[in-house]
Order: C-alpha cells, then structure tokens, then sequence
C-alpha cells in the first residue's frame, strides 16, 4: 500500500482525507500495527485506484489501471469463441510492440 500511494505523490494524511481517517491511521496499516475492516480496505483500494486483491497481496497480476481490471472483468464475461478472437488480436500487438521496444533498445 505503502509503495502505491507513494507513485500516486499521496501524502498520509492526503490519503487518510479521502477515504475519511487520519494520516496517523494509515500510517498505521501501512507498519501493520492495524488491520482495517474490508470496507475501509475497500475504501483504500478505491482512492488508489487498485483492487482489493492487489491491495491484500493475493493477486497474482497486478493491476493498477481500473480501465483495464474492467476490460478483464467483461473479458470473463464473453463467449470463449469472443474471448480466444479478441485475445489473440492483442496477442499479435504485443507480440509486434515487444520486437519494436527491442529493436529500438539494439539501435
């Protein structure tokens, strides 16, 4: 948590401000000295644009952008046939984006 309000350039008390606690109070939860309930959590994850398995450390990718956690989210709720088209559609623009990225990093 600690690491994702500093790249968003929020202070403690900014923080704190926005989900309607005290700097003090999240510092806490950031040594781990408290735990805060699900709805603050849920209130943390929303003000630093995260999810709420980001934010707990149980997700396996991370995803800070909220426009894509949505994209996922209607991804799951497509057909299989919708979903294997559209993903390999991107598959072949992050395969074309890596090789530029790379031979850009060689020249």
């Amino acid at each position: 948590m600690t690491q994702v309000r500093k790249d968003k350039n929020l202070s403690r008390e900014q923080l704190g401000k926005l989900i309607g606690t005290s700097g003090a109070i999240i510092g806490r939860y950031e040594r781990g000295d408290m735990k805060p309930s699900i709805e603050i959590a849920a209130k943390i994850a929303e003000a630093l644009e995260v999810s709420l398995d980001y934010l707990v450390g149980s997700a396996a990718v991370v995803v800070k952008d909220k426009k894509m956690l949505y994209r996922l989210e209607l991804l799951e709720k497509i057909s299989e046939d919708d979903k294997n088209t559209i993903l390999k559609v991107v598959d072949s623009y992050l395969k074309e984006a890596q090789l530029s990225s790379t031979q850009s990093k060689l020249m």
